[in-house]
């Protein structure tokens, strides 16, 4: 194997490591701070750590090179990813188990293709909706909590902010992919405005008060490996890769990874249906990813 592989796969295996525990992380953090704080405090500290890698990366130039655009487009881009989106991730997860929360989330890439159906006016073909067809009924298994082929769910509400966090996510995604800014100055401005959004929310919404210890370093993790550093080793490890195809099929052992820690450290009992239907997910997105592969 190549340095350059190792160091790939290096990178890859810390992101995919520290993207597992995120759904543990905001159930622990849950229960000492509640989701408007906690989307306050990881947003702060993720906005730091892009602040130090930016004067590490020794980008202030481009910091201080952004166009009034710019700096409208971050306004918008922040108040989809990370304000809205995790506004709506906590709030799922403090209605939710982990295990139904977290692979409800991941149904971002089955949104992508219908929205890029839809307004890309993407070629439609059968195969994608069989393909769209299997991940919904991963959808309804999850949803179901244990019981099986069943529509009384107990948490509706939190079911739509999950799956609705996915409609944010592709939409987001869609957006930026034609901001070409470098990707942690775009980072670093999308946090700075959703700080500020967020930091609006909560005086609107809260009495000043100080969170615990426990809170405090459980919302610092999140915004520093599953908002903040993490996203910069993914990075890494896609320029070190002679085969993305490869690190993006890597990326699937994260939620099934994230399902036994939720399992060994939340001690949730994990559900059959919660397996069947994350595997059903991740199903449908690869048949769909083959079949636009094969005819491009």
């Amino acid at each position: 194997m190549s340095s350059n592989a190792q160091k790939s796969l290096f990178f890859a295996g810390g992101a995919i490591l520290f993207w597992s525990t995120v759904a543990s992380a905001f159930k622990i953090a849950l229960k000492h701070v509640d989701y408007i704080t906690l989307l306050l405090v990881s947003s702060y500290v993720s906005l730091f750590t892009y602040g130090i890698l930016i004067l590490l990366q020794k980008k202030i130039k481009l910091l201080r090179s952004q166009q009034k655009k710019d700096l409208f487009r971050s306004m918008l881009y922040g108040g989809l990813n990370p304000f809205l989106y995790y506004l709506f991730i906590f709030k799922s997860y403090s209605l939710l188990p982990a295990q139904i929360a977290q692979p409800l989330n991941f149904t971002w890439p089955l949104v992508l293709v219908l929205f890029s159906m839809l307004f890309f006016k993407e070629k439609v073909r059968w195969q994608i909706f069989i393909a769209l067809f299997i991940s919904f009924v991963g959808i309804i298994f999850i949803s179901s909590e244990g019981r099986w082929f069943t529509f009384n769910f107990k948490e509706p509400l939190g079911i739509t902010l999950a799956l609705s966090s996915s409609i944010i996510w592709a939409g987001y995604w869609l957006l930026n992919r034609n901001d070409k800014r470098d990707a942690i100055i775009k980072l670093f401005f999308n946090f700075l405005f959703a700080s500020l959004y967020i930091s609006f929310v909560f005086v609107l919404t809260h009495e000043l008060y100080l969170p615990t210890v426990k809170g405090i370093l459980a919302s610092a993790y999140i915004g520093l490996f599953e908002m903040g550093i993490t996203f910069v080793l993914w990075m890494k490890a896609l320029e070190y890769a002679k085969n993305t195809q490869f690190l993006g099929n890597l990326i699937y052992l994260t939620p099934f990874l994230s399902l036994l820690l939720i399992h060994f450290v939340l001690k949730e009992q994990i559900y059959y249906s919660s397996v069947t239907g994350l595997g059903l997910i991740i199903l449908g997105i690869i048949i769909q990813g083959e079949i636009r592969k094969s005819h491009d």
